[in-house]
C-alpha cells in the first residue's frame, strides 16, 4: 500500500506547528524546516500525532535554507536524535555526520530541476548502494515519456523503499498511482511542482488503495488543470467497485501519448483539446461504440490497436433532448471550428437544424463548414440565430472573465455554452440577462463521461455518482473549482 504524506511549510515555528497539526488525510507529514526563521527541531517535533520527515532543503537543491552546511545538517543530525522517524537528505550533501547511525531512518534524495538526465539510472543505482532507508528521486517532466525513464529505475526491495516522482504537469501520474512507480509514499501539496492536494490523493485517486496491477486510465491533452474527469471517473471506479484509477496526462503531442500509454498499459482514455483530430488518425473506429465526427474524445485498448470513438454527440445532445428543444429548421450558430464544434454539429446537421460556422480564423470555419456541407459566418456571427453554441475555450478556468463573443452578440433565445468550469461562464450569465435559456457545459460533460464509462466497462454508468464528482470538483476550490469561486459575477 502506497502512502500520502502531506508536505507543510511556514515562516514560523508556530506556523509550521499549526500546519503540521491541521493535517487531516495523510499517513506522514514533511516538516520543511527550510524558511521558517526560528527554527526549533525540538518545537516542530512535540505534540506530534503522525509520523514525520524532517527536511531542510538547501537552496542549491531547491529549498529555503540559506545558511551553512554545518548548521543544516546539525538540524537534520538533532531531528535524528530527537527520535525523528524519518530525515530527508540530499545525495550531494555530505552526509557523514548523518551515517552510520541513522541509515534506517534516512530518505537519500535528489531532485533534477533541469529535466532527465542520461545517467538517472546509474545515479539511483548508487544511492541505493548506500542502503538508505529509502531512495528517493525527483526529476522535472516535460513530456509524458519523460516518466518512462523513470519507471525504468523501479526495483522493489524488500529492505530499501523508494520514491520516484516526476515534477511538472505532465509528470502528474507518478504522484496519483505511485505504485505504477513501485514508489512507498506520495507527496501531497504545494511545495513542488504538479504536487496535488492530499484530499485528492486520498479521496479521488484512492492511492492507499490502487497497486502495480491496478487498471490505468486517463485523460489526454493539454491544459488539463480545470478537468473534472479525474474526479468523475474514479468516482464511477470506486463506486462500481473496479480495480481502476483514472489519471491526467498533460501533453499537446498525439506521438507522446501514445508512446506514454503503450509503455504503461492503459486501457483506456478521454481525449481532449487540442489532441481529438490528432488521436483519431492512430484509431481505429470502433463502429459499436459511439459516434465519430471526425475526431475522437475517447479511445480504449482493442484487439489490434486502439478503438477510437467519440461521446460528444450523445453527450451534447442530452442536455438539448432533456429541456425538448426543437432543432429541425432552427438557425443554430457554433463558435469554434476544433473537436467540440466538430461534435456539435455533426449532432445539431443530424437533427435537422440550420448550422453556421462562426471562428475567429475565417479560414478554419470555412475548412469545417466545408466538410459538413454547412455555412460559414462571420464573427463575431450576426444576430438572427436561434441557438448559440459555444465550442471555445473561451471563459474556461483560469481565464473566467472571457467571453467568447461581445455582449452585443449575445441576442437570441437560447445559448449552449460547452465551458463546465466554472459552471456558471460570463456567456450564460449576459444570455440569462437577455432573457435567454440556457445549458452549461456540465451536464454535456456527465453524459458524454458516463458514455465513456459504458463504452470502457460494459456496465452502466453511475450517473448520480458521476454528476455528483463533476458539481463538488467545480466548485470546490480546494479541488480544482477556484473558477467558480473567483469569478466576478456581471450582468
Amino acid at each position: 500500500m502506497a502512502l500520502i504524506v502531506e508536505t507543510v511549510t511556514a515562516r514560523t515555528l508556530a506556523g509550521l506547528r499549526a500546519a503540521r497539526d491541521g493535517v487531516t488525510d495523510a499517513d506522514l507529514v514533511e516538516l520543511r524546516l527550510d524558511g521558517v526563521a526560528d527554527v526549533d527541531v525540538a518545537g516542530a517535533l512535540a505534540g506530534r500525532s503522525r509520523p514525520v520527515i524532517v527536511t531542510c532543503r538547501p537552496e542549491w537543491e531547491g529549498g529555503r535554507f540559506d545558511g551553512s552546511e554545518e548548521a543544516r545538517l546539525k538540524l537534520l543530525a538533532d531531528a535524528l536524535a530527537l527520535g525523528a522517524e524519518y530525515v530527508d537528505v540530499e545525495w550531494r550533501a555530505d552526509r557523514r555526520v548523518l551515517a552510520p547511525q541513522g541509515a534506517a531512518r534516512l530518505v537519500l534524495s535528489h531532485h533534477d530541476f533541469a529535466g532527465v538526465p542520461a545517467d538517472l539510472a546509474d545515479r539511483v543505482r548508487a544511492m541505493r548502494a548506500e542502503r538508505p532507508a529509502v531512495v528517493k528521486v525527483a526529476v522535472t517532466a516535460t513530456r509524458l515519456t519523460d516518466t518512462l525513464a523513470l519507471r525504468a529505475c523501479a526495483a522493489p526491495d524488500v529492505e530499501i523503499d523508494q520514491v520516484l516522482i516526476a515534477m511538472g504537469a505532465p509528470g502528474q501520474a507518478t504522484r496519483c498511482w505511485p505504485a505504477g512507480w513501485a514508489s512507498r509514499w506520495t507527496y501531497g501539496g504545494s511545495a513542488a511542482p504538479g504536487q496535488m492536494t492530499t484530499a485528492a490523493l486520498a479521496r479521488d485517486y484512492r492511492v492507499r488503495e490502487t497497486t502495480a496491477a491496478t487498471a490505468v486510465y486517463g485523460i489526454a491533452g493539454r491544459p488539463l488543470g480545470h478537468s473534472a474527469s479525474p474526479a468523475m471517473h474514479n468516482a464511477a471506479f470506486a463506486d462500481a467497485g473496479i480495480d481502476a484509477v483514472y489519471v491526467p496526462l498533460e501533453s499537446a503531442d498525439a506521438d507522446d501519448v501514445m508512446a506514454f500509454a503503450e509503455g504503461i498499459g492503459l486501457r483506456g482514455a478521454s481525449i481532449t483539446v487540442p489532441l481529438k483530430t490528432a488521436i483519431a488518425a492512430r484509431t481505429t473506429a470502433d463502429r459499436r461504440g459511439p459516434c465519430e465526427p471526425g475526431a475522437v474524445n475517447t479511445i480504449r485498448r482493442g484487439s489490434s490497436g486502439w478503438d477510437g470513438a467519440n461521446s460528444d454527440v450523445d453527450g451534447f445532445l442530452a442536455p438539448i433532448d432533456r429541456r425538448g428543444w426543437p432543432l429541425a429548421g432552427r438557425h443554430v450558430v457554433v463558435l469554434g471550428a476544433g473537436g467540440a464544434a466538430r461534435a456539435a454539429i455533426a449532432a445539431l446537421a443530424g437533427r435537422g437544424a440550420t448550422v453556421s460556422v462562426s471562428a475567429r480564423r475565417p479560414e478554419a470555419s470555412a475548412r469545417l463548414a466545408g466538410e459538413f456541407g454547412v455555412a460559414a459566418a462571420a464573427w463575431p456571427p450576426p444576430a438572427g440565430w436561434d441557438v448559440l453554441v459555444n465550442a471555445t475555450t473561451a471563459g474556461m478556468w483560469p481565464d473566467v472573465d472571457e467571453a467568447p463573443v461581445p455582449r452585443s452578440a449575445v441576442s437570441g433565445p437560447r445559448v449552449y455554452d460547452l465551458v463546465y468550469n466554472p459552471p456558471e461562464t460570463r456567456l450564460l450569465d449576459w444570455a440569462r440577462a437577455a432573457g435567454a435559456e440556457t445549458v452549461g457545459g456540465l451536464e454535456m460533460l456527465v453524459a458524454q463521461a458516463c458514455r465513456q464509462f459504458e463504452w470502457w466497462t460494459g456496465r452502466s454508468a453511475p450517473v448520480g455518482v458521476m454528476a455528483r464528482a463533476a458539481r463538488a470538483f467545480v466548485t470546490d476550490p480546494a479541488r480544482g473549482g477556484a473558477a467558480a469561486a473567483g469569478r466576478r459575477n456581471e450582468s
